[in-house]
């Protein structure tokens, strides 16, 4: 993908060029919804929003890494979502797709390189990352997502979160302090899963 050609062609006007941008971050943006929001549906619409923010802003784009411009754009959207909610997010144990169906392999973990097992304790070790998300204050909990599951650096989360580098890092650690705290106890519940846990969550092993 020639990301620089495609997002020129945006600016003057292509929404062919947009739809292969949209291809290409869908997955990491939706992601990235749904640890902030916990809902699939909510995560969905705010996907959705962050693109149509996206194309309709995309002008104001000056160069530089994309990716942590769309980050701050689903981040912005995120919390415009919670505000409409006037709640915080909760997590269901088990994620529901638009129909309310139980999904019990969500897309997001799905890897077809791991043997039935493997992908089991992924499952089992996603749910307890995700409950001990929803402990985590909104601010903690985005920077968390964006540092150390979208493996942004500190300067572009600091940028897509609208904080100063030193707030952003504050936010970070304090974050991480209360969730190895929060996942001592599904380490004792669920030993077989945190064998994954340094594939999955590298922040645990630090």
């Amino acid at each position: 993908m020639n990301e620089p050609a495609l997002i020129l062609e945006t600016q003057q006007g292509s929404l062919d060029a947009f739809n292969h941008l949209v291809l290409a971050y869908q997955d990491a943006l939706f992601a990235t919804a749904l640890r902030i929001l916990g809902d699939d549906e909510l995560a969905a619409d705010a996907t959705q929003e962050a693109f149509i923010s996206a194309y309709r802003g995309i002008a104001s784009f000056r160069g530089g890494s994309f990716k942590p411009w769309l980050m701050r754009i689903v981040t912005n959207a995120c919390y415009d979502e919670l505000r409409r909610q006037k709640r915080h997010r909760t997590v269901p144990l088990n994620p529901h797709n638009r129909e309310n169906d139980e999904i019990e392999t969500p897309h997001w973990l799905i890897d077809m390189s791991l043997l039935p097992e493997e992908m089991f304790e992924n499952i089992e070790l996603e749910f307890a990352i995700h409950q001990c998300l929803d402990i985590l204050p909104i601010d903690f909990r985005t920077v968390l997502v964006l540092v150390d599951l979208q493996g942004m650096n500190y300067s572009e989360a600091a940028y897509a979160t609208r904080v100063p580098l030193g707030t952003m890092k504050s936010r970070l650690a304090r974050a991480r302090l209360h969730l190895r705290e929060h996942l001592q106890v599904f380490r004792e519940l669920l030993p077989a899963a945190f064998r994954l846990e340094k594939q999955m969550f590298p922040i645990l092993t630090e």
